[in-house]
């Protein structure tokens, strides 16, 4: 007899942010695939389970194995931090079981969704998302480089809020300043820009600069990057605390 597959979203990190589903699911199963770092977010006490770890970019042999112990009947949950279905795991899983649709017929599959680290790190600054955005990694290893920049030409040119995730790594550390360059010919210098590491982690930080201002030095793989619009504000409230927002309403055209 078939089981069933959950891929869950574990959030940013904070286990008070985690979906009731996703903490049923992961109290029930019976085996773990994920990321290590992303395993270690959950605690024996939340999940007793089997667990099955792999590399970050293992996406595919993690999908394949967790259909296959489904298949064998096992309770499976495949981990993911932030929201599954956003640069995660749950397009590894589903594409693996459209490539064997037949064979794994009998698996029970469902997304448990999570608070992305967008909106995590949207939540300790204001609003910054409170109008149209959108989300670009600025990884080019599953995708070629020249269609991040035509996409981030075509976000600047639509006025949209962008979260920047992946923006930088050791093995790209020029990417971010070529983004924030695309983005700068449409916006000006004092633009805010959010940068949130690690929010809802130890040692969490959630700082406001400008576009204009940005320190590459201050941004890893850890950090989502926010870029605002040209609507979007930042101030300063009667407690010394920085808020950024970005409108509902927007200007009339010219």
């Amino acid at each position: 007899m078939s089981g069933r597959l959950a891929v869950v979203g574990l959030g940013p990190g904070a286990a008070a942010w985690r979906a009731p589903e996703a903490v049923e699911r992961l109290a029930r199963a019976s085996d773990l695939v994920g990321y290590g770092p992303y395993l270690a977010m959950v605690t024996e006490e939340d999940s007793p389970a089997v667990r099955h770890e792999f590399d970050n970019r293992e996406e595919a042999r993690r999908a394949e194995l967790a259909l296959d112990l489904a298949a064998a009947g096992r309770d499976v949950v495949v981990v993911s931090s932030g929201d599954p279905g956003v640069f995660a795991m749950a397009t590894a899983v589903v594409e693996a079981l459209h490539a064997g649709v037949d064979r794994y017929a009998g698996v029970d599959v469902s997304i448990v969704p999570g608070i992305t680290a967008a909106s995590a790190a949207a939540a300790r600054i204001g609003a910054p998302l409170g109008h149209d955005f959108c989300c670009i990694s600025l990884s080019d290893v599953l995708k070629p480089w020249s269609v991040v920049e035509r996409r981030l030409e075509a976000v600047a040119c639509a006025d949209l809020v962008v979260a920047l995730y992946n923006p930088t790594s050791r093995h790209r550390p020029w990417q971010l300043g070529r983004a924030l360059e695309i983005l700068g010919a449409h916006r000006t210098p004092d633009t805010p820009v959010v940068l949130g590491r690690d929010v809802g982690r130890d040692g969490e930080s959630t700082r406001v600069t400008s576009l204009g201002a940005v320190d590459d030095g201050d941004v890893d793989m850890r950090t989502v990057v926010i870029v605002g619009s040209t609507t979007t504000r930042a101030f300063v409230d009667g407690r010394g605390r920085t808020w950024v927002y970005t409108p509902r309403t927007y200007p009339a055209a010219d």
